[in-house]
């Protein structure tokens, strides 16, 4: 913490003032290191004990499990013997047994031996049909069984004893049969003894020596070592250690350190009892090794420290003058890098950046919303396999920088202006950066104010045109009308009056023609009201309901936004009615026309117009709201630049979507209330 305080506020310090530190930190570090010998002792200290008294409560524990276990296994053999002479019993004293009938008791009861033996000794039934000489004394039926031949009990347990003419050890009961008879009935213990041998006290003893650690581990009681593990034989005596003593009469785990074959040893000491009665101590030796290779260390460590302070007295200036320079040159490459990625994130342009392998590895939020993708879902991927519809080999050749394309995205067809930069990172490697705008709106208002421009110039164009040509049409309209009614010729009067009219009904034909396109040219003001969308909506499907089941066309109206807006509502009509119409002559019977009502982020309500018709030409399409244009036999090629016309007014837009064979969908966005009440 002061090092690093002193890094910070290296600006302040003088290079007299490095003595001093220099001092300061040696007077530390000794002193840290002396203090931290003293607490690594202390604390391994009280970490040996609390780790020999876990272990010795464990051994402890398992010792008297491990008595516990023998004690029930036997009582079980005990009950299972008991069980099987007790049935051998009855059937003898019924006088149903037979050697044959006891060698297939046995071994269907997976038995050894079942002897029935007389007061006398005398062997008089057996599973196994052996005769041996009894030359052993003690051993001998009349020895053991006697407490049975006379009466005094009735059943015997006599446990595991050697066998006595093969070699090993047998567990057996007895139990009086009638006449005062005795029926003897024995197991092989050679399982039982090495049950015991594995889970035995000793066995668990052997396992710690395994441990490099512990010394030695044993029990041991006044008279001598119980078990113990290794090859230990030898210990100190109850009787002649106070310590050890007192630890033999109470039950508080006692360590201390002692001399064990040249070694010094942490010795620890508990009580060892069984079901409340003192059975001896456990003994517990651990080396104290690791403690003395610690000491060595930090010995080392001090005398380590040491050399290093003087290089480090020497290097300190250096190291701080250093470290000014790196932390401030940190600092500025941490806020370049920060202002680096704010300013990629935040940038209205969509910006990837990826390998020459095409793998991603910048996407930022403008990509994200103008590719319609997640950032975490695309960065590592390849570029094709997030964009298949692009000529990314086009886009990567070093002669593109900057180009304009048509770009599918979820279905929708988008302007998309992009350029391209790269560069060679810290391994070599070529990376690209393409920047890419979306021109789609820019495009459509360019297209939008093109048209407008053209009807406008067009309007006044005409609008000139037509006042020079009404004065001469009326003229010829007067002389017409006056030729015809006062002069008649002598010869072909009826012609001549035919014709007079048909000039004049000429003459009228294009007055009024000027006069719908005067009225174009100089549109009436809007006159706005306030009125429910849903209930307009309605309206217009009830109108064209009938006219659309005559054909066999449905109407699907969806509005996610109904509420009330302020239009010109006769020219939304007038909008809609064109829309609806053209749709419906494109249509063939079955056709579909929806209308898709909703409120766009910039309070704009957003209309679509959508057929699944033939669709239009891409060469028809640039000229579709231009005036007079149209393809149809009867048409006047006025409705869509109306409604352009109309758009306008309401300071909204209308665009176009259409491909062939997929059918036809105009957009219109105009805000919900014309802030300028009317707009001319």
């Amino acid at each position: 913490m002061i090092m690093k305080r002193i890094f910070r506020q290296a600006q302040f310090i003088r290079p007299k003032n490095l003595l001093f530190i220099f001092l300061v930190l040696a007077a530390l570090m000794i002193s840290s290191a002396i203090i931290e010998l003293r607490q690594s002792k202390k604390e391994l200290v009280e970490l040996m004990t609390e780790q020999a008294h876990t272990l010795s409560e464990t051994v402890i524990s398992a010792s008297r499990n491990t008595l516990m276990t023998n004690m029930l296994i036997e009582e079980l053999i005990d009950e299972r013997l008991l069980n099987n002479a007790n049935m051998v019993k009855d059937l003898y004293n019924k006088g149903r047994v037979s050697n044959a009938f006891l060698q297939k008791f046995a071994r269907e009861n997976n038995l050894y031996r079942i002897n029935i033996f007389t007061p006398d000794g005398k062997k008089i039934y057996s599973s196994h049909q052996q005769i041996h000489n009894y030359s052993e004394s003690g051993n001998e039926p009349e020895d053991i069984l006697t407490p049975i031949f006379t009466g005094k009990t009735d059943t015997l347990l006599l446990g595991l004893k050697a066998a006595r003419y093969e070699k090993g050890f047998r567990y057996a009961v007895a139990v009086a049969g009638k006449a005062q008879s005795a029926i003897v009935v024995n197991l092989n213990a050679a399982q039982l003894l090495e049950f015991r041998k594995e889970v035995g006290i000793g066995s668990l003893l052997q396992s710690l020596s395994g441990n490099p650690g512990i010394l030695y581990a044993a029990i041991q009681d006044t008279s001598g070592i119980l078990a113990a593990s290794g090859n230990i034989v030898d210990l100190e005596r109850i009787n002649t250690s106070p310590f050890l003593s007192k630890a033999l009469s109470d039950s508080v785990l006692r360590v201390r350190t002692l001399d064990f074959k040249g070694q010094e040893v942490f010795e620890a000491v508990h009580s060892f009892n069984y079901q409340g009665e003192p059975v001896g101590i456990f003994r517990l030796g651990i080396s104290m090794a690791p403690l003395t290779v610690i000491n060595s260390r930090i010995y080392r460590r001090i005398t380590i420290i040491s050399l290093l302070l003087l290089v480090i007295g020497f290097f300190m200036f250096t190291f701080i003058m250093m470290r000014q320079n790196l932390d401030f040159t940190r600092k500025q490459y941490q806020s370049v890098e920060t202002y680096s990625r704010n300013i990629i994130q935040n940038v209205s342009d969509a910006i990837i950046v990826f390998e020459s392998g095409e793998k991603i590895r910048i996407v930022n939020q403008s990509a994200e919303k103008l590719f319609e993708l997640k950032a975490d879902e695309v960065v590592g991927k390849e570029i094709r396999s997030v964009f298949p519809g692009m000529n990314w080999l086009h886009i990567l050749d070093d002669r593109f920088s900057m180009q304009e394309f048509p770009m599918t995205i979820k279905g929708k067809t988008r302007h998309i202006l992009m350029s391209k930069s790269h560069y060679t990172d810290e391994n070599n490697q070529l990376v690209y950066i393409l920047v890419a705008r979306d021109l789609t709106d820019q495009k459509r208002l360019e297209g939008q104010i093109q048209r407008r421009e053209r009807l406008t110039a067009l309007g006044q164009l005409a609008s000139g045109v037509a006042h020079e040509i009404r004065n001469p049409l009326n003229a010829i309209g007067t002389v017409i009308q006056q030729l015809d009614r006062d002069f008649e010729p002598r010869r072909q009067q009826d012609e001549y009056h035919q014709l007079s009219r048909m000039v004049y009904n000429e003459v009228k034909r294009i007055n009024q023609t000027i006069e719908n396109f005067l009225r174009f040219a100089r549109p009436e003001p809007l006159q706005t009201e306030v009125f429910s969308l849903q209930d307009f909506f309605d309206e217009l499907q009830k109108q064209y309901q009938p006219l659309l089941e005559t054909k066999n066309i449905s109407l699907h109206i969806d509005s996610e936004w109904s509420e009330t807006v302020e239009w010109d509502r006769r020219k939304m009509k007038q909008v809609f009615t064109n829309l609806i119409q053209n749709a419906m002559e494109a249509l063939n019977s079955g056709g579909r026309i929806d209308i898709h009502i909703r409120k766009t982020k910039r309070d704009f309500i957003e209309m679509n117009v959508a057929d699944d018709g033939p669709g239009i030409p891409e060469d028809i399409q640039k000229k579709i709201f231009n005036i007079y244009f149209t393809t149809k036999d009867s048409g006047t090629g006025i409705g869509l630049s109306i409604v352009q016309q109309i758009v306008d007014q309401h300071n909204g837009t209308i665009f176009l979507e259409s491909r062939e064979g997929q059918g036809t969908q105009f957009s219109i966005q105009i805000p919900g209330k014309i802030l300028n009440g009317i707009r001319n």
